[in-house]
């Protein structure tokens, strides 16, 4: 029985030892050589990998202890248009984690290519910085072009765009400002006067039940703006600021003594 019938995988070593790059490029770059590498008709079956790029070595021999003395720069092989950089530097690194490379084959197939030795980071050499600035600017000014679609509606009265019952003050659900809708405290709710006559039987009524009232209390009782309980208030109530019954209403004497007359009288 073969390892691959039995369920383990083999896993092909016989490049463990070579030497590979790892190398960060930009994706203008990468997408250059993947439309190279892409397989076409007339394209030469006995030049399975096209080269893409080269890779320029520098020594100066005099400074060969510095650590810039030995620099890589490379250059891009295509011939297609705009304004891609051709030239660019490689910027090596030495310390770094220990890395390998696998590739899987279409048919499953594992195996280790090689062993990282060295790891660049690609940037366009210092003679493209101006084609790579204006390469930048048009990426950005075709980013910031915005196409809007204009979808014209047929046989539409608007019946969508109508609030429905119970949707008045609500937020739409695909809104990307979702705030709270404020509940309307009751100081804010819009009151109508009642006579003036009738309000103050209202006002005895509510003193017969207990004796000391708190303006909010009566507001909501009564259902009147503030300010109008307040003027009725004054002529009949005192005010009480100090004491157990602190901040709270109760009837004048005389207005108690008349009211105790009418309960008698009752």
């Amino acid at each position: 029985m073969s390892a691959a019938e039995d369920g383990r995988h083999v896993l092909e070593t016989g490049r463990a030892d070579r030497s590979v790059w790892l190398m960060k490029c930009p994706a203008m770059v990468s997408r250059s050589w993947q439309s190279a590498a892409a397989p076409s008709s007339t394209s030469d079956s006995s030049i399975p990998n096209p080269v893409v790029a080269k890779v320029v070595l520098s020594l100066d021999p005099v400074h060969g202890d510095e650590p810039n003395a030995l620099q890589f720069k490379m250059e891009l092989a295509q011939k297609d248009g705009g304004n891609t950089p051709k030239s660019y530097s490689l910027n090596m690194f030495k310390d770094f984690v220990p890395m390998c490379v696998f590739s899987e084959s279409s048919q499953g197939k594992c195996a280790l290519e090689g062993k990282v030795e060295h790891k660049f980071d690609m940037e366009p050499h210092s003679e493209n910085f101006g084609e790579y600035g204006k390469l930048c600017r048009e990426r950005s000014n075709k980013a910031m072009i915005k196409t809007r679609q204009i979808q014209i509606i047929d046989k539409d009265h608007g019946v969508l765009m109508r609030p429905m019952p119970g949707m008045v003050g609500l937020v739409p659900s695909g809104s990307k400002d979702k705030k709270k809708v404020a509940p309307v405290k009751g100081s804010e709710v819009k009151r109508t006067r009642r006579d003036r006559r009738e309000l103050e039987n209202i006002i005895f009524k509510l003193f017969e039940r207990q004796p000391n009232w708190a303006l909010k209390q009566l507001v909501l009782e009564t259902d009147q703006p503030e300010q109008f309980l307040k003027e009725i208030l004054n002529d009949l109530c005192v005010y009480n600021k100090r004491g157990p019954n602190q901040g709270t209403h109760e009837l004048k004497p005389e207005y108690k003594k008349s009211a105790e007359d009418e309960m008698q009288l009752g």
